[in-house]
């Protein structure tokens, strides 16, 4: 007998052409009609009409708010519902995220919020057990791990590459267990894959909703519409051809699509009827063809009943989707900033929420972060007016954000300030740096280990001296930078700061007025032939005089040196014009042609040294320009690049018909001996804050940086600050999309160009050149800087004490001892009264790391590692902390590689654990603030 499982479910955007709240209220149903409160109202009471009905539910943004307008009664009986398991929630994330263009730190915690919503509402009956991606544009290894850490029991997707779904349909390979970790040790990261048939949709002619235009069944023989005998056949005939690419005698059909069932007894009442009268067909004429309403998690069941070896395999590097953060929008720039927000809250407890500058908390940012994360936001194939909503949520939660850091300043510190956040400073703009000739500047490293950072802070005009918490004075700049023409050059302050893990140091800074002020200019490089450098200890970046670019880069203590060239290119956007031809939008990159074309060949240069700072700055256009950046003591060359607006209706003299693909590309250097070779390991996108990407990873938590090898011994590696889409299209070349801005949409239903408001951005690539064995080490450890950089906040420095016997602290670290390099600080986060939510990671693969042994397994003593807070008690759980991980457990499924015998979890002593390579262990931890911390004068500072 061939069972047929009919999923009745919707799948409903968070944002995408109308924002969140006009989805859910179904307002202007004139751009698309949907309103996602009626499709819950109208499930419901389907699904009270008839015992047999099952629906699933994905999104808990739309959920719980829906949730939290019902009545008790409406409560109690969808609680029931639940229970019987007719109600199923799938995934269960706040959002269905996107995998390519996400920090997996952000679909960590996006995922925590929902399933914590479902463990709090329903208990165990409703914890999701199948992960559902449907929709997101293609899949990476990492989501899989992820999810098997989460203690699914398999997950389902939708959009595929149609060659490699072709392939898998021909080979029966549609259903697979997924390999997605080559660090855990299996089947740790292991997870059942399947392959939906038809993305996510019904198949054809069995679309029984409002949006939808198949004819309904009519099963009256007296009426001229009667169709069942033709409908029956057909549905017979589609399940036998689709069982063929299916290895066991049970099959899958999705019933439903983008916000489906706003009418759900269309739907029911039609699928009811089908029902019946496929399975009259046993009895009547010997069909072996049984039909039922299920869910992912029956029809997972049934096929790990069938006993079977699975292939196991990987999936993913196919249609990474959009991929460079459009430059409107909102990005995951203030992944940051919510992390700072978050620990905070945690280092404080009860007096961060509540103090004298109001009521704070971060519960507004992590749902606004969280929404961000869904597959049509962070990729920017929403629309215009969505983004804008999606930046009003950000701004409402970190507004309360930036009341809860005055109060935990306030009393860390020991003295109230009227604290100033300046959200600008990309832009050196800062209102109270700008304007005042006495300031301090607090600085708050989220990193579990100490930080030295440079800080830039646009002043005016003039000298300054800046002392470090202690009241020494520390080195410090002013720079003077090129501007536009006409316009004045602005001063910059630079001095270097050092600031303890988890903790803040308060720098003050004064004008001073010397008899002659030091000040530096950028100016014209002297020289008009030959080559200029700019260096530090351990990097010499040579350039061109000639052309102003980018030649060579030399590590000076590693005596390895690149030739490079690196420069900008646009490409003119395919319009659609012809019958044929695919519109380059925001789903599609489809140049016209695949020839790119260099902005300049050259660059108009300025050149800027001091002790602190060396800068080229080149100038390509109007509109595109570069400054290259090495600062004292850093290992990395810095390219903070600024494009637009781009024009789009004049190109040197040449009418644009289109619009303006805008790239960054690292030529390959040239041959410097026969058979030196190149590779990049790169495929399908870059994204996420720095590096991340898809392609061949070498480890999963970040997605890899774009990286070029040679000789198996040198590294080049580019560390991006967004989401950007990136290729290797010849050997040793790396192209990375820095901005676009395009006039056509590219017919895949959002109905609107990418053509944004803002239309110009400015972004950093951090270019390090090392040896194979340690550049791991290098571009791991600094995009775990970027990602998470110090959050600088001023304040005028006329401070009263925040009570009067308050002790007065410009330094604070929230460790009392600092964590080693390997292990990253994932998550310290309030999760109730007397509670805190506990993430530890090691952040190297197995064997990536050869020259400080940083791939090693790592234990912890976590007992008084906090300065603000004891832990008085500690239990694991899994990574979204909904199950205690030693009563989680999976479905079990045996590989065709042979059985996997389970890991035992690992015993947790008191308050020492051990994590291994890749490992992510999360805690629910109980603790008991200190209230003596507040008033201690020598607290140890953790290196």
């Amino acid at each position: 007998m061939l069972n047929v499982h009919l999923l009745p479910h919707t799948h409903d955007d968070v944002g995408w052409v109308k924002t969140v709240g006009q989805y859910y209220y179904g307002v202007y149903n004139n751009l698309q009609h949907a309103g996602v409160q009626y499709i819950l109202d109208s499930v419901i009471s389907a699904l009270r009409a008839e015992p047999s009905r099952r629906f699933v539910y994905v999104e808990m943004a739309f959920f719980s708010r829906w949730w939290h307008q019902q009545t008790n009664a409406t409560q109690q009986a969808v609680r029931e519902l639940v229970r019987q398991g007719r109600l199923e929630f799938a995934n269960g994330g706040w959002v269905m995220n996107d995998e390519a263009a996400t920090h997996y730190g952000a679909i960590v915690d996006q995922m925590t919020l929902g399933l914590r919503f479902l463990q709090d509402t329903f208990g165990d009956d409703g914890r999701p057990r199948v992960a559902w991606h449907i929709d997101p544009f293609g899949h990476s290894r990492e989501q899989a791990s992820l999810f098997a850490q989460m203690s699914f029991d398999g997950i389902f997707l939708g959009c595929v590459d149609y060659q490699d779904k072709e392939l898998r349909e021909k080979k029966q390979e549609m259903e697979l267990v997924w390999r997605a970790s080559a660090s855990l040790q299996p089947p740790t990261a292991d997870l059942f894959t399947g392959v939906l048939p038809n993305v996510y949709d019904p198949p054809r002619y069995l679309c029984w909703d409002r949006l939808c235009d198949d004819k309904p069944v009519v099963d009256d023989p007296s009426s001229p519409e009667h169709n069942t005998k033709g409908l029956v056949d057909y549905f017979l005939n589609l399940a036998a051809t689709q069982h063929q690419s299916y290895r066991t005698n049970h099959i899958v059909m999705t019933m439903g699509s983008d916000f489906h069932y706003e009418n759900a007894d269309m739907w029911f009442k039609n699928l009811d009827k089908l029902i019946r009268l496929v399975n009259a067909q046993q009895q009547a004429k010997g069909s072996r063809v049984h039909v039922l309403y299920s869910t992912p998690a029956c029809y997972l069941w049934e096929l790990n009943k069938a006993n079977l070896t699975w292939y196991l395999g990987t999936l993913g590097g196919w249609g990474s989707g959009p991929a460079t953060s459009p430059a409107g929008r909102p990005s995951s720039a203030m992944r940051g900033s919510q992390e700072v927000c978050k620990q905070l809250e945690a280092l404080a407890g009860p007096a961060a929420n509540v103090g004298p500058y109001g009521s704070g908390d971060s519960a507004l940012l992590e749902e606004a972060m969280a929404v961000l994360q869904h597959h049509d936001a962070i990729t920017g194939t929403s629309r215009q007016l969505v983004a804008e909503d999606y930046a009003r949520r950000l701004a409402a939660g970190w507004g309360r954000c930036k009341v809860l850091l005055s109060n935990v300043l306030a009393r860390l510190s020991g003295s109230q300030e009227a604290f100033s956040i300046c959200p600008e400073l990309n832009i050196s703009v800062c209102p109270l740096s700008q304007t005042s000739a006495r300031f301090q500047v607090a600085i708050y490293n989220p990193l579990a280990r100490k930080v030295d950072r440079m800080v830039r802070l646009p002043v005016s005009a003039g000298a300054f001296l800046v002392k470090d918490p202690s009241g020494h004075a520390v080195p410090s700049d002013v720079l003077l930078l090129p501007q536009p023409e006409g316009q004045k050059p602005r001063p910059e302050l630079l001095f270097s700061a050092s600031v303890p893990a988890l903790g803040f140091s308060i720098y003050s800074v004064a004008q001073v007025f010397p008899e002659k002020p030091k000040v530096h200019r950028a100016r014209p490089s002297p020289e008009k032939s030959g080559s200029f450098v700019i260096h530090n200890e351990f990097i010499r970046a040579m350039f061109s005089h000639e052309t102003g670019l980018l030649t060579q880069i030399e590590v000076t203590d590693q005596k390895l040196m690149l030739p490079v060239n690196q420069t900008f290119f646009w490409y003119n956007a395919n319009t659609g014009v012809l019958q044929n031809d695919q519109p380059s939008g925001a789903y599609i990159f489809s140049p016209d042609g695949m020839q790119p074309l260099p902005v300049n060949s050259s660059a108009q240069i300025r050149l800027l040294k001091t002790p602190l700072v060396q800068e080229v700055h080149q100038n390509f256009s109007a509109w595109c320009s570069q400054v290259v950046r090495l600062y004292c003591g850093q290992r990395h060359l810095e390219l903070e690049w600024t494009v637009g607006p781009i024009p789009v209706d004049q190109w040197r003299g040449t009418t644009i018909q289109s619009t303006l693909e805008f790239t960054s590309r690292y030529p390959p250097p040239p041959r410097t001996s026969p058979g030196t070779e190149w590779g990049a390991p790169l495929t399908g996108s870059i994204s996420q804050v720095p590096g991340a990407g898809t392609g061949s990873p070498p480890h999963p938590h970040t997605h890899p940086a774009p990286t070029l090898t040679q000789d198996g011994k040198k590294q080049l590696t580019v560390l991006t600050d967004r989401c950007q889409g990136g290729s290797s299209l010849q050997d040793g070349s790396l192209e990375l999309m820095v901005h676009r801005r395009l006039l056509k949409d590219d017919r895949r239903g959002l109905g609107e160009p990418l053509l944004e408001k803002k239309s110009w951005v400015r972004g950093r690539h951090l270019v390090l050149l090392d040896a194979v064995g340690k550049a791991a080490a290098g571009h791991r450890l600094l995009a775990e800087k970027e990602a998470l950089a110090p959050q600088v906040v001023l304040a005028p420095g006329r401070a009263t004490r925040y009570h009067p016997g308050a002790t007065l602290r410009k330094q604070f670290s929230g460790l009392r001892r600092a964590l080693p390099p390997s292990v990253h600080l994932l998550t310290l986060a309030h999760w109730g009264p007397d509670k805190l939510l506990l993430r530890l990671e090691h952040q190297f693969a197995r064997g990536e790391d050869s020259g400080r042994n940083l791939s090693s397994p790592v234990t912890l003593d976590l007992l008084n590692l906090f300065s603000t807070f004891t832990i008085t008690h500690l239990q694991e759980t899994t990574l979204v902390a909904n199950q205690s991980r030693a009563s989680a457990s999976r479905l079990k499924w045996t590989p065709n590689t042979g059985p996997v015998p389970l890991p035992s979890v690992p015993p947790l002593d008191s308050t020492t654990i051990t994590l291994q390579p890749m490992e992510i262990r999360t805690f629910v931890a109980s603790v008991q603030w200190k209230e003596d911390v507040w008033v201690l004068r020598n607290a140890p500072f953790p290196a």
